[in-house]
């Protein structure tokens, strides 16, 4: 087992299969030492995908929430494409989207339940550059959608 998998394991955290695509690309593309990681959607624990606006159905601990079980399935994403964890030099940047009212303007606080779950699994190199976006409405009527830039060793 990989150093990070094994503090993965002590820290009680089980990752996601990876999910496959839903339409029409991969979800993962590996070019010039960075894989680059499609769009993920949160799904809770029990598989059940994570629904619904936040600011008016969905609260902001629930955003927190769906970023973070995101942030879970871009690593299971890196498992996926890389075998090894340990392969993981730097999460470099993560574009969070988060489907939300006009009014509500927490998006930076919904995706620090993801940027808090890079730096907990990956420690300084999981810290980042980061976009938050809120959007009408995202696939399936996810709460929130989060991509990835990530640089691999050799």
């Amino acid at each position: 087992m990989s150093r990070i998998e094994d503090h993965l394991a002590a820290e009680g955290i089980s990752l996601p299969a990876a999910a496959a695509p839903v339409a029409a690309y991969v979800p993962t593309v590996l070019a010039g030492g960075l894989l680059h990681i499609s769009g993920q959607l949160p799904f809770s624990p029990d598989g059940e995908l994570m629904k619904g606006k936040l600011g008016d159905t969905r609260d902001l601990a629930w955003g927190h929430a769906a970023a973070e079980r995101c942030a879970l399935m871009l690593v299971a994403q890196m498992k996926a494409a890389l075998g090894d964890l340990d392969k993981v030099e730097r999460i470099v940047k993560l574009g969070a989207f988060v489907a939300s009212t006009t009014d509500f303007a927490d998006q930076p606080k919904v995706a620090n339940g993801a940027s808090e779950m890079m730096v907990r699994i990956f420690g300084d190199a999981g810290k980042h550059a980061r976009s938050a976006v809120g959007v009408p409405v995202l696939p399936l009527d996810a709460s929130v959608e989060i991509d990835a830039i990530v640089a691999v060793r050799g």
